[in-house]
């Protein structure tokens, strides 16, 4: 899960043009709550069987916040990975980080992820992890089945619907399509109050500080630039019979149509 700034707060950048994420308002990625209401819903559908849900972010010390989250939507542990020298990792770095905490955490059936983050947007993580755990991919999943340690889903496309099937272990990501995530009831954000919840840096995962950070970036924003201000709208008045056609050819200049 990604801890990222509030999308309808005023977000900012850093002077080395990473994104400012301690000094705005953050949260889970709306994305990723898709990720643990497809977790939760697998346990619940397996009952009976031992199963453990474990939530994990790489972020801030505010990105507790995000585990905090999925614990209060009933995730059974929760995993902090928090290092000063991660600040401007980029997706590379970030899934190398992510890849040892999920292996550190122990052998695990299901590596579950949203589509993508609501900050950058890139959607590769679950791709590069999938790779760096030496596990196999479905991905982009807006339905998702299981029976057994088979993993079945379904992928809509531009023009047709995919149907996959995987063995587990395997790395599963899914859609906003996926299934309304749910909200913590009152009893869940007492109940997150006595989940473990473990803080793990990079010394405890055996990762050089070196192989993350700004410096060891593949990719870099080299320009910000403020949005503009909202400017007023072309009003088309219809008195002569005339606004149908003045409508069109201002879409049509707009190359709306």
């Amino acid at each position: 899960m990604k801890y990222v700034p509030d999308a309808t707060a005023d977000r900012q950048f850093e002077s080395d043009n990473t994104v400012d994420r301690v000094g705005v308002d953050g949260l889970l990625s709306e994305l990723d709550e898709y990720a643990v209401e497809q977790a939760l819903q697998i346990k619940e559908k397996r009952d009976g069987e031992e199963i453990t849900v474990t939530a994990l972010c790489v972020g801030p010390e505010k990105g507790v916040d995000a585990v905090r989250k999925a614990l209060q939507m009933g995730a059974d542990k929760g995993v902090h990975v928090v290092d000063d020298a991660i600040a401007g990792s980029d997706a590379i770095a970030t899934s190398l980080v992510l890849a040892k905490a999920i292996e550190k955490i122990g052998p695990v059936d299901l590596v579950v992820t949203g589509m993508a983050s609501t900050d950058a947007a890139m959607s590769v993580v679950p791709a590069m992890l999938s790779e760096r755990l030496g596990l196999p991919q479905v991905t982009q999943a807006s339905v998702v089945e299981t029976q057994g340690n088979q993993v079945r889903i379904k992928r809509d496309g531009d023009s047709a619907t995919e149907v996959i099937g995987g063995t587990m272990p395997l790395v599963l990501s899914v859609t906003d399509q996926s299934g309304e995530a749910r909200y913590p009831s009152f009893k869940g954000i007492m109940a997150a109050k006595k989940k473990p919840l473990e803080t793990l840096s990079l010394s405890d995962l055996g990762v050089d500080a070196g192989q993350v950070g700004l410096a060891a970036a593949w990719t870099a924003v080299e320009e910000t630039a403020a949005r503009p201000p909202r400017t007023a709208g072309e009003i088309v008045k219809d008195e002569d019979g005339s606004g149908a056609t003045a409508l069109v050819e201002f879409l049509a200049s707009k190359k709306f149509i």
